[in-house]
């Protein structure tokens, strides 16, 4: 499978969110690294569709997503870094009422739910309500859904906001094992993470990409050093200021 952005474009109002992005992915692990504004949701918000373009196009397999419709959702697992949730659900209801939006019904749904709530560690918490879970237990759960219709496709927006060092050592294993045979797109501002499972790495700073390619291009690009830290290439790129989720 293939995904190509082409000349991507999104404007608000007047400033340009978005200024003509181009990549072209196929199965792997790929993240995504930016300051607060630099266009880092917006870009992925518009690779999944939520979003049209005021420019360029987006193509699945050479063919325009917009124009794939259904097909491409079908395709596609995201995450978004504002999920919502329904608190007064049950983890198990809550999954399987996302199973129903994703076309799985009956025993299939059931199986589904209970083996990606044991693969997130939520395998004992099936009638918890969601409103009584910790925040990181909820991120968990919003990866699960994201998981539901197995995914070729799979976007996932500060998936590891609210976990502990040990559920993100638990995420990134998941993470690096769902790319063998799918393209995921990662969006994080804890740059370890990236670091560990991304195949390739995207720099975005004021709604363009800046600098791309493996952890070792970019330690070499930046630091003229491979044994360097991703974080200290983040910092030579983009400042002193700790990297930040953004908003747009």
């Amino acid at each position: 499978m293939e995904l190509v952005i082409d000349h991507v474009t999104k404007k608000y109002k007047n400033k340009l969110a978005v200024k003509g992005v181009s990549a072209r992915l196929t199965q792997g692990v790929y993240g995504l690294l930016g300051d607060n504004g630099a266009g880092k949701t917006t870009l992925l918000r518009m690779i999944c569709g939520v979003l049209g373009t005021d420019g360029g196009e987006i193509l699945c397999d050479g063919e325009n997503i917009v124009e794939m419709d259904d097909r491409y959702r079908e395709l596609l697992g995201y995450l978004p870094q504002d999920f919502g949730y329904y608190p007064s659900f049950t983890v198990m209801e809550f999954m399987l009422y996302i199973a129903s939006l994703k076309g799985l019904t009956g025993v299939y749904a059931r199986q589904k739910t209970k083996v990606l709530l044991q693969k997130v560690g939520l395998e004992q918490n099936g009638r918890t309500k969601v409103r009584a879970l910790s925040g990181g237990m909820r991120q968990r759960l919003g990866i699960a859904q994201s998981l539901l219709n197995d995914p070729k496709i799979l976007v996932l927006d500060e998936p590891t906001a609210g976990l502990d060092p040990r559920e993100r050592v638990r995420f990134r294993n998941m993470i690096a094992a769902l790319g063998k045979d799918r393209i995921v797109i990662l969006s994080t501002h804890i740059v370890p993470d990236v670091e560990e499972i991304a195949d390739w790495i995207f720099f975005m700073k004021d709604g363009e990409i800046i600098e791309q390619g493996t952890v070792e291009r970019l330690k070499r690009v930046g630091l003229g050093d491979e044994n360097g830290s991703l974080e200290k290439v983040y910092l030579h790129y983009f400042g002193e200021e700790e990297p930040e989720d953004d908003l747009v």
